[in-house]
């Protein structure tokens, strides 16, 4: 009997990959990654957790997009796979935008969604 194990993935666009590398730098921060995680809260019932980390964690899924690390614990993974990362700018907004296949509903500001 053969069992078939889906990939777990994610994907962040150039952009976000170079917006992630500038925030880096102005931070002084060198090494480790990005942590993408989700929490319980927010407008929407659950939010994106967004930051630095020094170091991935023995259980994580670890991304690499041109020398960018994200890192994503196995929890939050069940509710990022697929997600893309993305940058936009606009004359209204300018910053990371999540474009999640798992979201049923997003609150307005784009940082809070429903699965």
């Amino acid at each position: 009997m053969s069992t078939i194990t889906e990939e777990k993935t994610i994907h962040v666009t150039p952009k976000a990959v170079s917006k992630i590398r500038e925030a880096f730098a102005r931070e002084g921060v060198s090494g480790g990654g990005l942590r993408l995680g989700v929490l319980g809260g927010g407008c929407s019932g659950l939010s994106y957790q967004f930051k630095y980390d020094p170091k991935g964690r023995p259980n994580d899924h670890i991304f690499e997009f041109d020398g960018v690390k994200v890192f994503v614990d196995p929890k939050s993974m069940l509710y990022l796979n697929g997600m893309t990362l993305d940058y936009k700018e606009s004359l209204m907004y300018s910053g990371f935008a999540f474009e999640n296949p798992n979201a049923s509903k997003n609150c307005g500001c784009g940082t809070s969604f429903t699965a």
